[in-house]
Order: structure tokens, then sequence, then C-alpha cells
């Protein structure tokens, strides 16, 4: 009986102490799981922040993307009136090709390039008749442009020009072609004279430097209005 009591003491010694024992680790990994879970709360609260951002970085790009294809709608839609706006042109002025006109589409403006032997005698400001002709057909056309801007530039080759009544150098010249074949588009058309410009850009902008007779010559330069695609791009 003694033994028994003896052993049965030793074994509840050894339950409190197994109790005690699981009552730590039970503890240790309640804490364990506090912890992992405390760590996957965090880890979901910054996935929703990650979402949110994503969310709205989304926004931000379909707004550009929309910006984006409202630009080249409009870019495709200047590009295709320039192409049957420089049509018309040369349709108007099909029968000057060989008399030293010229019509290129470049950087989405279209140039008109008339010869100075086509439109002036030598050093003279006033347009001959032919090249007269060839303006008024050009006008009639520009002049059911709402759309566009047109510069008028003078262009002289680099020999002197020394007078003593006007014009008196290169530049003067150069601006007084100019200006002479902006009037007679002018005169001859129910144009806008607030769309056009005349300049002189006397001997400064060759186009070829070895042929005097190319660098002698009047640029109308056509450039579509652009307000509407910088107003889109400016906006926010």
């Amino acid at each position: 009986y003694d033994k028994l009591g003896e052993i049965n003491k030793i074994l509840e010694s050894k339950y409190a102490s197994l109790q005690n024992n699981g009552s730590a680790e039970s503890a240790k990994l309640i804490n364990d799981l506090e912890g992992t879970r405390i760590e996957l709360q965090r880890k979901g609260d910054r996935l929703n922040e990650l979402e949110k951002e994503l969310n709205a970085r989304s926004r931000v790009l379909d707004q550009k993307e929309k910006k984006i294809k409202e630009l080249e709608d409009i870019i495709a839609s200047k590009d295709e009136a320039t192409r049957l706006l420089k049509e018309k042109i040369a349709d108007a002025l099909r029968g000057f090709e060989n008399k030293g006109l010229t019509i290129e589409e470049k950087n989405g403006r279209i140039y008109v390039r008339m010869e100075a032997n086509l439109l002036f005698a030598s050093g003279k400001t006033k347009v001959s008749p032919e090249g007269q002709s060839a303006l008024e057909g050009l006008a009639k056309v520009l002049e059911t442009q709402t759309d566009i801007g047109i510069l008028v530039e003078g262009h002289t080759d680099s020999d002197i020009l020394n007078s003593e009544k006007h014009p008196t150098d290169n530049w003067e010249l150069s601006v007084l072609r100019a200006t002479s074949v902006t009037k007679i588009m002018l005169g001859n058309s129910q144009m806008d004279p607030k769309m056009i410009t005349a300049a002189g850009r006397s001997e400064y902008h060759p186009l070829d430097p070895s042929d005097k007779s190319k660098n002698r010559r009047i640029e109308i330069i056509i450039t579509p209005d652009l307000n509407e695609l910088f107003k889109l791009i400016s906006s926010n």
C-alpha cells in the first residue's frame, strides 16, 4: 500500500509537470498563432493599399489613353485635310508645273514654291500676268479654308542689290515681293487677311547654293490650325 501510494505521488507529480509543460507549450503556440495572425493582417492591409493604388493608376492610364486617342484622331483628321488641300492646290495649278512651280507636303505643312522668273522680272516687285494667274488660282482654293495659316515668304539670291530707289537691297526686295504676292491673293479672293502673313528672308535661306535661280523664289507655306490640338495637350 505504501509503495502504491509512493508510485501514485510520483505519477501525480509527473502529471502536474506535464500539465505545466503543456500549458507553456500551448501558450507559446497561441502566441505564435497570434503573431502570425497579426502579420497576415498587416500583409492583407498592405495588399488592400496596393490594390487601391493600382486601381488609381489604372484610372489615370485609362484617361491618358483616352487623351492619346483624341490626339491621334485630331492629327489624323488634320493630315487628311492637308492631303486633300494639297490635291486641290495641285489641280488648280496644274498648268504651271513646268514653269517653276512645285508643291510639297512636309511636316504637316504644304509648301507652294514659285520661282522668281514665274512671278517677277529681274529686280522687280510687280507680279507678271502669268504669275498673277497662278496666284489667283491658288487664292480661290485657299479662300474656302477656315482653319489654316498662310505665310508668304520672299527669298532672293546672294547677288548684291544696291540701288538708291526701292528696293534698295535684298531684304527690301524679298519683303516687297512677298507683299505684292499677298496683295494679289487677297485682292482676287474672299480670303480673310487675318490668316495670311507676308515676310522677307533675303538671301539667307537658299534651296540650292549652286543654283541661284532656285533661290530666287516665293514660298507660300500653308499650316493647319493646331489650336484644338494644343488645347487638348495643355488640358488637365
